[in-house]
């Protein structure tokens, strides 16, 4: 079984574009299984059952959803294959910027917004800059300039293959299942590795505090530098 991390900020079209990639393989003969992971609510697993592909949905609730992520992620690639499917593809949301859901070895797609600014690709972090493939949406309803123009930006900060897909007709998707197709992807995620580290967590309110002050404060801190004005 071939497995496929989706990410992107929210709203970016990552369902959307599941979706139409998902049916292509499917039309070819493939069997496709989804896992949505996200924070504290989520139908989209609804959105993928309705479309006839088995569907998961994983809630990370108060926790962080990347630590969530990769602390479920070796139970969804079981899931995958006790259904015996042949593409399972994970979607979680990029919430800060800076979740890095990507596996060594394993296919790693960034699908960001047209519509979320030009200067948007340079405050993404690994979830873009290490992704396999960036999937740009909703360039439909900007000029062919504006498109070039944030390509452009994007390509400053990755070398991934830029695809850009219509979430609403399905223009690309093909390109995106070819895409997917062909990666060589690892066989198991035993003995994987992220490519890039989590976020640091577990800090005083990690676990429960919520009294502001210096004197509450322990674990992973970093203050700012406020210069002679502090």
């Amino acid at each position: 079984m071939q497995m496929i991390t989706v990410s992107g900020p929210p709203s970016a079209g990552k369902t959307s574009v599941i979706l139409k990639a998902a049916a292509c393989l499917r039309s070819q003969g493939h069997a496709v299984g989804i896992v949505k992971f996200d924070c504290l609510l989520s139908d989209d697993d609804q959105l993928y059952a309705a479309a006839g592909f088995p569907a998961k949905k994983a809630l990370s609730r108060e926790l962080c959803p990347d630590h969530f992520f990769i602390s479920n992620v070796e139970d969804a690639y079981a899931w995958g294959e006790r259904r015996g499917l042949d593409h399972l593809i994970t979607e979680s949301a990029g919430l800060c910027n800076r979740c890095s859901p990507h596996i060594r070895g394993i296919m790693a797609v960034c699908v960001i917004d047209q519509l979320s600014g030009i200067r948007t690709p340079a405050k993404i972090g690994p979830m873009l800059r290490l992704a396999d493939e960036v999937v740009i949406t909703k360039g439909d309803i900007v000029s062919q300039a504006e498109r070039e123009v944030f390509e452009m930006k994007v390509r400053t900060v990755t070398r991934a293959e830029i695809l850009h897909v219509n979430g609403l007709n399905g223009q690309g998707a093909q390109y995106l299942a070819d895409a997917m197709q062909h990666y060589a992807s690892a066989v198991t995620l035993k003995e994987q590795k992220l490519r890039f580290p989590m976020p640091m967590a577990l800090c005083s309110y990690c676990l429960g505090e919520t009294k502001i002050g210096a004197e509450y404060q322990i674990g992973n801190l970093r203050k700012a530098d406020w210069g002679d004005e502090a």
